[in-house]
This record gives structure tokens, sequence and C-alpha cells, in this order.
């Protein structure tokens, strides 16, 4: 790991971050599963051919708690448009844009979960590479959640706003460098997991980052993308699912 440190600006200047109730409901996803049935062979007739099971699909998989790819616009995450920036549904995916300086967006599903693995692809379409975003997990509403960023530019970090106060950096004074985060407008996989009291940050398959912190223990999952000194941030998700972690 490159010992580079990056110092965040939102210790000194914060924007709220934006997000409204949710009313509508928000795609849930059952597990399904198929199973083969006996086939009874009568005597001098052929044996039937049977189908075979189909490949596994995104809701078929063990543990699946809930999961949006963003294909349906009325699936509950907010819809808003500003002049500083908006949270709605695009191109396939879910778009956050930040055009103000020193700002965070997020929206929210409107669930509710203990223990978590989530996971979601996100890139850069536009804006400067000195940016932030990442994944939310126990949102309690907009002063109480821990928030898991990367940047553009190869920086990565845990959060938590607690009580109302500034969004911080947990146990740590800067973000830090990782060769691992793909950089520019490159697509990342993260994964974050809440379990228990432990907080772990996963970029394309690596562990970056472990901490402790119990002040959460339950609440909403969500996305967050924001910007620095240069607005104009505009970040796309895909593919978010929540997993139980056992």
């Amino acid at each position: 790991m490159d010992l580079r440190y990056k110092r965040i600006s939102l210790l000194g200047i914060l924007s709220l971050g934006v997000i409204l109730s949710c009313t509508t409901e928000s795609l849930m996803i059952e597990s399904q599963t198929a199973t083969l049935q006996p086939t009874h062979t009568p005597t001098n007739t052929p044996i039937p051919t049977l189908t075979p099971l189909p490949s596994p699909t995104p809701d078929s998989r063990p543990g699946l708690l809930f999961a949006d790819y963003f294909s349906n616009p009325d699936s509950g995450w907010d819809r808003i448009t500003e002049d500083k920036g908006s949270t709605d549904y695009a191109n396939g995916g879910y778009l956050i844009v930040v055009d103000d300086e020193y700002t965070d967006y997020w929206a929210n599903p409107g669930q509710h979960f203990f223990d978590v693995r989530i996971e979601v692809e996100v890139e850069k379409i536009g804006g400067d590479d000195d940016n932030d975003f990442g994944v939310i997990c126990r949102y309690q509403d907009v002063d109480n959640f821990y928030a898991f960023k990367i940047s553009s530019d190869g920086y990565f970090g845990i959060f938590k706003r607690i009580n109302g106060g500034p969004i911080e950096l947990i146990f740590a004074e800067f973000m830090q460098f990782s060769e691992v985060i793909n950089q520019g407008n490159e697509r990342n996989h993260l994964t974050v997991e809440c379990v228990g009291n432990r907080l772990s940050l996963f970029i394309n398959g690596w562990l970056l980052q472990d901490v402790y912190d119990g002040d959460l223990q339950s609440g909403d999952v969500g996305l967050m993308a924001g910007s620095y000194g240069d607005p104009g941030t505009r970040i796309q998700f895909d593919d978010f699912e929540v997993f139980d972690p056992r």
C-alpha cells in the first residue's frame, strides 16, 4: 500500500447532504430455488429428457436481503433535482450529481437492517478526480450514519456522523491511498461489511480497512457522493445488493 495521505476538507468545511423520506415501496427480491422432480419411466417407452437446472441468477443467491439494479425508477430511492445537485435514476443506474464545493449528496431506499454486507458497482462519469463516493450503512437519520468512501484519485476511508456532528474519519486524520482503487473514470467494485462493531471496506476484492465502532447498530443503507474544491462530481452506481453476512 502506498503511504501517501489525503487530508479531508470536510474536517474544516461541511455542507449537509440531502435526503428525502421515501414513500414508495423499495424493490425486494425474494430468494427462489429450482428443483428437479423425479420422473417415472414406463416400460418400453423412451426415457424422458430432463430440463437442466437454470443458471443462478442474482435473486437466487443465498443470503440476499435486498437488491436494486435500478431498472425501475419507482423502486423507492430519492429522486431530487436542485441547483447544487441531484440524485436520480439514469441510464440504467443511479446517478448522484454534486454541483457545489465541499458538499455531499446521498440517497437511501428506505430499508432497515442490522448486520449486512453491501456490494455495488460504481464509476465516475464526470467531474474532477478529487472527489469522494461510496456506500452508507446503519443510516438512522440525517445526523447519524456510517459512510465508506473512495475517491477517483485513489484514496479511501471509513467515516461516521453522530448526533449531527461533522462527517469524520473513524480513528484517522487522513484518507489513505491504495493502488487497488481504479482511478479516473474506471469502474470499481465496493464491498462493505457492517457486522457487530466491526466495519470493513473492500475494493475490487481487497480488504483495505477494518475499524471497530459501536455507536450505531442498525439502520438503512444508501449511496453517497461528494465534491471538494471543484464542483461537478458525477457518480454512477449500479447492481446494489445487500446480503446477510453470516
